[in-house]
């Protein structure tokens, strides 16, 4: 079940491959999300130390959050891979172009996780024919449609 999508990241990046992340979480940050009180279109991901974090997605505290936490809703949070996806991830972004971008964010048998896609940025003119590969694809449909009536 899907909590949220970057549409965003459609637009902008041609997606090549699809990994899912775990994501290390607060026990408020998780009631948040399951509250679908997170936004993922500023979020990005990015290599630190041999390791993957996301940051800027923004998590909203709900208002039953404990007093004592000091809630702090754009922390950068740990992405939890195998060790040989994260090389491999490290190898791909070091070279020209490629950039990890989160997806989606959903639930997979009761945890919460982050798609993650591989993807090479969009230039203006791409993002144009894109977008009118959609609109002419969405023309054919409606076509058909009217034809077999």
């Amino acid at each position: 079940m899907t909590i949220v999508q970057n549409r965003k990241a459609q637009h902008d990046y041609a997606i090549e491959e699809r990994y899912e992340a775990g994501v290390a979480l607060e026990g408020w940050e998780v009631k948040s999300i399951r509250a679908h009180q997170i936004q993922l279109g500023e979020a990005y991901v990015i290599v630190r130390g041999g390791e993957l974090y996301l940051l800027n997605a923004h998590i909203s505290p709900l208002p039953t959050t404990s007093t004592h936490v000091k809630a702090e809703p754009a922390r950068t949070r740990k992405l939890l891979l195998h060790a040989a996806e994260i090389r491999k991830l490290i190898g791909k972004v070091e070279r020209a172009g490629y950039s990890l971008v989160p997806l989606n964010m959903h639930f997979n048998k009761g945890r919460i996780k982050l798609e993650v896609g591989l993807g090479k940025g969009k230039r203006q003119f791409e993002k144009r024919a894109s977008e009118a590969d959609k609109d002419w694809k969405r023309e054919q449909n409606r076509l058909l449609k009217n034809r077999s009536r």
